[in-house]
């Protein structure tokens, strides 16, 4: 018979594997034990396994010696043999697995935390379009313009205001799309496209929306605060246009001449921010062709969602002009041509400028003439080609500027020739005069 105090291998028992064995404290025995073998496997901790059972037989008649305790005193009980537990609990992974495992384990716990902390960075990143950058670019065209065509005759952009101005254009632009999904949450939801941004879907909660834009506005707030006061002024103007835009698309038929006006503001402060002060005269020509860009692109824009918008009540250029969009985005092109040639008359542009705007209305031409309206994908394509169109005219306001010089030198030098004949011829005079006189 066995003591109370001896272990009796129930699945799940608490209490330790050595407890049970005939050494322990406690245990008295006073006839043999048979084990019964049993096989256990180590599993996860979430997996419960019932012992499998075997016939019991006897350990080959072998007897093993050993001391237990009776009362005080230390007794050998030579006729007691080995006995195994009729039943072995399912023991904890960590104390089978071997050090290879242990490493697996936390190699794949590692990378489910990377997976975790990647899930919870995506939701913000599509929310300020990161996935998106044609956004980006397209805000900070009218930056660089300004910079480079403010710049000295013979000179370089300022790198240094590029920079900043690229981060300004990156972060702002995430900050209108976060502004944009606050005031469109129930339109959103509506619309095929954007039923799966991250505020309507319910990944980010309103109130950290309005967290992380604060963080956007703060960012911006930091590299606005590197130029001047004028252009600190100047750029702070502009963020009541940013809040409005979104609300335009529910009052009028030309939220896009809105959003012209926000996403050019660049091409003001580009040059306030080199030069101190706006040139108007150069500025504002620069401005109003950006404003006719921005309404050409993003009535394209446009026409991908004019289905759902007709549903829903919302309003757009694309839905104003109809079967006609082809004629007004014609028209557009055709005042931004114009605006572009009087800036670059005001800032004394040379013939790679122009060159420039040939190339650009020759694209726009050719969009403008293969759209499909009444095609999403094609309207997608012919929207984001328009990063070229911004690219082209960069480029050509960077070249007429440096070839300025060569051509001043030339004037200069021609002009200096010119002047320098009749005083020779002067002086020729003169010498064949006392000649004669002689």
């Amino acid at each position: 018979m066995i003591g109370r105090s001896v272990w009796r291998g129930g699945v799940g028992s608490s209490i330790t594997f050595f407890h049970g064995w005939p050494w322990s404290r406690h245990s008295h025995v006073v006839r043999p034990m048979y084990p019964k073998r049993t096989i256990c496997f180590p599993l996860s901790r979430n997996i419960t396994l019932f012992p499998i059972r075997l016939p019991a037989r006897p350990v080959a008649g072998r007897r093993f010696p050993y001391t237990t305790n009776l009362g005080h005193k230390l007794m050998l009980h030579p006729r007691e043999v080995e006995s195994i537990p009729n039943n072995i609990s399912v023991l904890n992974v960590r104390s089978i697995a071997s050090d290879n495992s242990d490493k697996t384990r936390t190699t794949q716990l590692e990378r489910k935390e990377a997976r975790t902390w990647q899930q919870q960075i995506s939701p913000y990143a599509r929310l300020m379009r990161i996935d998106r950058p044609i956004g980006s670019w397209l805000l900070f065209w009218p930056c660089g313009w300004s910079i480079a065509l403010s710049a000295p005759a013979g000179c370089w952009p300022d790198p240094m205001m590029l920079g900043l101005f690229g981060v300004g254009a990156f972060v702002m632009r995430g900050a209108g799309c976060t502004i944009n999904d606050l005031w469109d949450r129930d339109i959103d939801a509506k619309v095929e496209r954007t039923r799966n941004r991250p505020l309507v879907s319910g990944e980010i909660a309103p109130f950290d929306a309005v967290v992380f834009l604060a963080g956007q506005l703060g960012v911006g707030l930091l590299v606005l605060l590197q130029l001047n006061w004028y252009s600190i002024l100047l750029g702070a103007s502009s963020l009541g246009l940013v809040i409005v835009y979104p609300l335009m698309k529910r009052v009028t038929y030309w939220p896009q001449l809105m959003l012209g006006a926000t996403f050019n503001w660049g091409a003001l402060l580009g040059w306030s921010a080199t030069q101190g002060s706006v040139e108007w005269s150069a500025c504002l020509p620069l401005y109003v062709a950006g404003v006719c860009w921005t309404i050409v692109y993003d009535t394209i824009y446009a026409h991908q969602d004019k289905v759902d918008d007709l549903i829903i009540g919302i309003k757009s250029t694309a839905l104003r002009f109809g079967d006609k969009t082809k004629l007004w985005l014609s028209g557009f092109t055709a005042a931004m041509i114009g605006n572009l040639l009087t800036a670059g008359l005001v800032c004394d542009q040379t013939w790679p400028y122009y060159t420039s705007i040939g190339l650009i209305g020759a694209h726009l031409a050719h969009q403008i003439h293969s759209l499909n309206i009444h095609n999403p994908k094609d309207c997608a394509t012919k929207f984001i080609s328009n990063h070229q169109v911004g690219f082209l005219l960069f480029l050509g306001i960077v070249l007429g500027t440096l070839y300025k010089k060569n051509s001043e030198d030339r004037t200069k030098g021609s002009v200096t020739g010119s002047s320098s004949n009749p005083s020779g011829q002067l002086s020729a005079t003169v010498t064949s005069a006392r000649n004669i006189v002689v």
